[in-house]
């Protein structure tokens, strides 16, 4: 069986985009590659690992495991849509603050993942964010700057 391509409609960080691709190909391959958005990463490439995560209409999700056809009619967001260098997100601010980064490679999962929580509980509990940062993993150690950034963020105001 031969896979044809056609002509999606994507909302991404609130711009409209008409992707030409397989229905079935990973959103992620879009992000990176047709939209040149470097924030969602490939990590594992399974949907375990969280480095891929994205918010399809404010909820976190694995753009690596997503086809293309399940994501037409929803709002995406991804990293780059949370705040610019210049002005940063809520989450984005805090993870700075508390230097929350080493390598860098887990932070658009925990990052992505925050967000999710804050947009469905603006103050959550250090235990209710330890239980949505499970599924993420990081490799170099920095749990406890990015528990503090968790904290930081769901005491700030947005």
């Amino acid at each position: 069986m031969s896979k044809t391509t056609q002509i999606t409609e994507l909302s991404v960080n609130g711009q409209s985009h008409q992707i030409e691709a397989d229905a079935d190909t990973p959103l992620l391959y879009i992000l990176r590659n047709d939209l040149e958005l470097n924030g969602p990463k490939f990590g594992c490439g399974l949907g375990e690992c969280g480095a891929c995560t994205v918010l399809i209409d404010g909820v976190a999700a694995r753009s690596c495991v997503l086809p293309l056809r399940s994501v037409a009619g929803h709002d995406i967001t991804t990293l780059e849509g949370l705040g610019s260098s210049a002005s940063p997100g809520r989450v984005q601010q805090a993870f700075i603050d508390q230097q929350a980064a080493q390598c860098g490679y887990c932070l658009n999962g925990m990052i992505m993942t925050i967000q999710a929580l804050l947009n469905r509980n603006p103050h959550p509990t250090e235990q209710q964010i330890r239980q949505e940062l499970k599924y993420n993993l990081c490799r170099c150690g920095t749990h406890v700057e990015i528990m503090a950034a968790a904290r930081q963020a769901a005491q700030s105001e947005q």
